[in-house]
């Protein structure tokens, strides 16, 4: 009787029982085993997720709304700042030189403002791509994989295309978002990346410019440098070097305490132009390439350790600008088709 039963015990049957569910996607029934969190429906072709996502709290999305608002207003007084504090510190030098030099300049400080000024409005405030409206939790109306790979999204209780991300700032899903940006308030998607990239040149060339004339009007209101090389007769070799160029710094910060306040305005203007510069020109070297891969930020995330074939155009930079087909025959075709290999 014992050995009957050790030998029962040595054969161990796993049940595995099935659970019946719907498809938020077409409403259809789906048989699923116990284990399964998520699937893929058949029919339609929605991905459904029984993983619970973690909602924030109020006081989070209160803090991002808020500190949202803060960098823009920050961002537009120091547009402004720029622009009049440079009028006032760099025109009057312009308009000494002769009046043609002064509208010629002023011509293009409005240019750049304007630009500048209309680029970020359509980014800080255009709405950053809303993902399109499709059809879906009733069998009959959606058909065989019309909702291919998409996902329900648990905030906004709507589809979520595979193009689409979930901003938890924005509240909502943003079709091709690239990222959110606290300095202009919203997210970078679909409707308003070509905009942020005009905003981002045109910030560069800006504070070229800026840069260029604060130095050139500087140079016309700087206090005359003093020398006094009467303590390095005798000295000689490196140390001589060194004597000389510490005299030179010298000079130059005694004369600075000399300045008006037009001249410290103007050296606020080459520091901060110039600084803004470094930093906004490798955000637009590290977008452009992106663009050139046909990628977003999000997307290159998401694709690094895929097996897939990248391919790297000019064309990509051509349709994200949407320019016309007959201008891509005069751009060189750098096309490289890579392929990502599993070690």
């Amino acid at each position: 009787m014992d050995s009957s039963s050790s030998t029962q015990e040595q054969y161990v049957t796993e049940v595995t029982e099935n659970y019946e569910t719907i498809c938020w996607g077409c409403g259809l029934r789906v048989l699923l085993p116990s284990c399964a969190s998520a699937f893929k429906c058949g029919w339609c072709g929605a991905i459904t997720d029984h993983n619970k996502k973690k909602r924030d709290q109020k006081k989070f999305i209160r803090w991002r709304v808020v500190r949202d608002r803060c960098f823009v207003s920050v961002v537009l007084v120091f547009i402004f700042f720029i622009i009049f504090g440079g009028v006032w510190a760099v025109y009057p030098v312009l308009f000494s030189i002769s009046i043609l030099c002064g509208v010629f300049h002023s011509i293009i400080t409005a240019i750049l403002s304007i630009a500048t000024i209309s680029f970020f409005s359509i980014s800080a405030f255009q709405c950053a791509g809303a993902p399109p409206n499709v059809l879906w939790g009733s069998y009959p109306a959606v058909g065989k994989g019309d909702l291919e790979n998409y996902t329900f999204c648990h905030y906004c209780s709507k589809p979520k295309s595979p193009r689409a991300h979930h901003c938890r700032s924005c509240r909502k899903c943003i079709l091709d978002m690239d990222h959110h940006c606290p300095f202009i308030g919203n997210c970078v998607g679909a409707a308003n990346h070509r905009s942020f990239i005009g905003f981002l040149i045109s910030v560069v060339l800006s504070t070229i410019y800026v840069s260029i004339m604060s130095v050139y009007a500087g140079l016309h209101l700087w206090p005359p440098l003093t020398y006094s090389f009467r303590h390095i007769n005798g000295v000689s070799g490196s140390y001589l070097a060194w004597t000389i160029l510490n005299e030179i710094v010298v000079a130059f910060l005694r004369s600075a305490l000399l300045l008006s306040s037009r001249g410290l305005i103007l050296a606020y203007l080459f520091i901060a132009s110039v600084s803004l510069q470094i930093g906004l020109t490798v955000l637009l070297w590290q977008q452009l390439s992106y663009i050139y891969e046909g990628k977003t930020y999000l997307s290159h995330l998401s694709s690094q350790g895929d097996n897939e074939e990248e391919k790297k155009d000019c064309q990509n930079i051509v349709r994200f600008f949407g320019l016309q087909y007959s201008i891509t025959r005069f751009l060189p075709n750098f096309r490289i088709t890579r392929k990502k290999h599993i070690k």
